[in-house]
């Protein structure tokens, strides 16, 4: 005989009540997620599963925490867009100092979506029976639609010809050309074009052939009008946000610092949507983003769908950072699933592995950013418009250092920043001699600093450690000596020296390109970790000098007893690119002439065998370069002229621009005369 307690009883009630519950609390979640039909029908099948199943079992868990995580996601909650851009760009302007360029773009981009969200949807009804043709356009402009009407299909395709339509609502039997044939010329004419069928010879077959061919929905007579104004509204809100977010993919690239990500939540705020920042740097493997299988165990899923399920909406601003930084392996190639994640057209269904159901990520706006967009497959950088961060001036860091930096990293010291001022001086001098990058990360660094330092003598000496001004003196006595020097600022040049202006993911550098002879039999050493296209510029660069070594004084045959040996310092560091040419063949010219380069004086280009001087690059990085070192004359190619119009005027203050289309020129302008104090490298 079996005995039971009444306690035990008891629990195993108050269990199978807890569990019943349970299963209740989750089918209500379900029942309010509003999932669209194929999440519908795998809930339904998970939930049927989940109630046959054991508790105690893994299973169990496995099925209930898909079911929550099914239940959380926001299918049909959204943020509403305010798109007033005057508000959007006192936004920008409060939060970011200078980028004109960047936010004049981003002003533009909210402008489209702006006039895309307010524009009113064209109609066409197509019908033979002028009371039903009448009572529908009524009907529907009393919507706020613009509704045009036409009594068979002919007249109906006349009017697609003339113009552009958004929906088109046709009867099925109609004389001259019926509703079918009418969707298949209109298809033709715009595959975009959506077509409602309306008839009252509604069949299984007639409804199915009609949706083969292309209709968007099928109704039948009599209309009933709810439906009819539900089925419309549904079918041109989607086509609004496809519309709307058609768009370009925004791709900031820039060097580090210089406000890639907070432009994008400037966006994000100006439109009153979430923000999302995902961080892409060194990801291999793809299912991180897309997730992974529910066969297997301890599946997760993607960092997308987290994500989305984290904000509770589906259409936030969605940052993916450091796209150029992806990985590859045999894991999977993670940017094959951006390439369906940023175009319009698919990922209205994108399927996450774990979720196993299509979610319509079509709301939501993708931004990306990157620090060189040469590194993105080019597949993916196709469907990118890019928008260029170039470095903040002196005086923008200044500006940018007394507004929004200082008082951050005074208020984080516990200093007051309305009894603590730093003198513009004292600022510049960090700027020049304790940072050299084109963002701003170092720079606040530096002054956090001070700050820390200052807050040290506040509490070590409370009497005289409050210093109501901070000067130059105050900062080298606080920073110590600098920790860059500015070689260009000297008396003298040197031989075979000359100072050449490269761009680097860190913004504009000066790098002096130098260039040694000795005995020898025509061999050309190439030091400093030149890249493939780099070597080539320098063999292209001495056998130029070689061809025209009578125009420039040179003995013709000053190679064939020497070696010539060019050199980049910072040989640790990588260098390539098809921009330094030029400055190799002056530095030659210069070596076999013994004429000393004027150390004021940078250039950039890239040289042809003839001689011709090609177009660069990267030009607005290397003018600031050219600033921030000192540099009084720059020299860059003529057929960059436009590119040189298109930059600040007080980014060339005090600079000046030699355009070159001639070598000769060019060394008439670098190199001193022969004999005029120089040393020799």
């Amino acid at each position: 005989m079996v005995f039971f307690r009444k306690e035990d009883t008891i629990a195993g009630t108050n269990k199978a009540a807890a569990e019943t519950d349970d299963f209740t609390t989750l089918k209500q979640a379900l029942d309010r997620a509003a999932l669209p039909p194929a999440a519908a029908k795998i809930a339904a099948i998970e939930l049927e599963r989940l109630k046959k199943t054991d508790p105690s079992q893994p299973e169990y868990a496995i099925s209930h925490g898909y079911l929550t995580f099914l239940a959380d996601l926001p299918w049909a909650k959204a943020t509403d867009d305010n798109l007033d851009l005057k508000r959007a760009q006192t936004v920008l302007d409060t939060e970011h100092f200078g980028l004109g360029p960047v936010k004049e773009r981003v002003l533009e981009f909210l402008a489209v979506q702006n006039l895309r969200n307010q524009r009113k949807f064209d109609l066409l009804v197509v019908d033979d029976e002028r009371i039903a043709r009448t009572n529908l356009a009524y009907l529907l402009a009393k919507e706020g639609y613009r509704v045009e009407a036409a009594a068979n299909g002919l007249e109906a395709m006349e009017l697609l010809n003339k113009r552009r339509f958004d929906l088109v609502l046709t009867d099925l039997k109609m004389d001259k050309m019926d509703g079918n044939q009418l969707l298949e010329a209109a298809k033709q004419l715009n595959p975009d074009i959506q077509v409602i069928m309306i008839t009252g010879y509604a069949t299984v077959g007639s409804a199915v052939e009609a949706l083969r061919k292309g209709a968007a929905h099928y109704l039948p007579k009599p209309v009933d009008i709810a439906e009819l104004r539900s089925v419309v509204r549904q079918l041109l809100d989607r086509k609004k946000q496809l519309q709307i977010n058609r768009g370009p993919v925004l791709c900031f690239t820039g060097p580090p610092g210089t406000g890639k990500t907070s432009i994008g939540r400037g966006i994000a705020e100006a439109l009153g949507r979430r923000f999302v920042r995902i961080s892409l740097a060194g990801l291999r493997d793809e299912a991180e983003l897309r997730g992974h299988r529910r066969t297997y165990v301890g599946a997760m899923p993607g960092r997308i769908m987290t994500e989305i399920r984290r904000v509770g909406v589906n259409n936030p601003v969605l940052m993916l950072d450091e796209i150029d930084k992806i990985g590859q392996d045999f894991q999977g190639d993670a940017s094959s699933v951006l390439l369906e994640l940023l175009d319009p057209e698919q990922n209205n269904r994108f399927v996450d592995h774990y979720l196993d159901a299509p979610f319509d990520l079509s709301a939501a706006i993708f931004i990306t950013t990157a620090n060189v967009i040469e590194r993105i497959p080019g597949p993916l950088r196709d469907r990118l418009e890019r928008i260029d961060f170039s470095g903040y001036t002196e005086m923008d860091k200044l500006t940018i250092a007394q507004r929004y930096l200082l008082p951050r990293q005074l208020a984080a010291a516990g200093l007051n920043p309305q009894t603590i001022a730093f003198q513009d001086a004292a600022l510049l001098k960090i700027i020049r001699e304790h940072t050299r990058e084109a963002g701003l990360r170092g720079l606040e660094r530096e002054i956090a600093a001070v700050c820390r330092k200052l807050a040290r003598l506040c509490v070590m000496d409370p009497a005289g450690g409050a210093t109501p001004s901070v000067d130059e003196p105050m900062v080298a006595n606080l920073l110590g000596p600098g920790k860059f020097v500015h070689e260009t600022r000297r008396a003298e040049g040197r031989v075979g020296v000359v100072p050449g202006l490269v761009w680097t993911e860190a913004g504009g550098e000066l790098m002096f390109v130098e260039a040694g002879i000795m005995a020898g039999g025509q061999q050309l050493t190439l030091t400093g970790s030149m890249g493939q296209v780099l070597q080539e510029s320098a063999q292209t660069a001495l056998s130029y000098v070689r061809g025209q070594a009578a125009a420039f004084g040179i003995p013709a045959d000053f190679f064939a007893r020497s070696d010539i040996h060019i050199h980049l310092p910072s040989g640790a560091i990588a260098k390539d690119g098809p921009s330094a040419g030029l400055t190799i063949a002056v530095a030659l010219i210069s070596l076999l002439t013994q004429r000393p380069a004027r150390p004021d004086v940078a250039m950039t280009g890239e040289l042809t065998l003839s001689g011709r001087i090609m177009p660069i690059a990267g030009l607005r990085e290397k003018i600031m370069a050219a600033q921030r070192e000192g540099i009084r004359k720059v020299i860059v190619p003529k057929a960059n002229a436009a590119d040189l119009q298109r930059l600040e005027p007080e980014l060339v203050e005090g600079l000046e621009v030699f355009l070159a289309d001639d070598v000769a020129a060019v060394v008439a302008q670098a190199l001193a005369e022969p004999g005029a104090p120089h040393s020799s490298i």
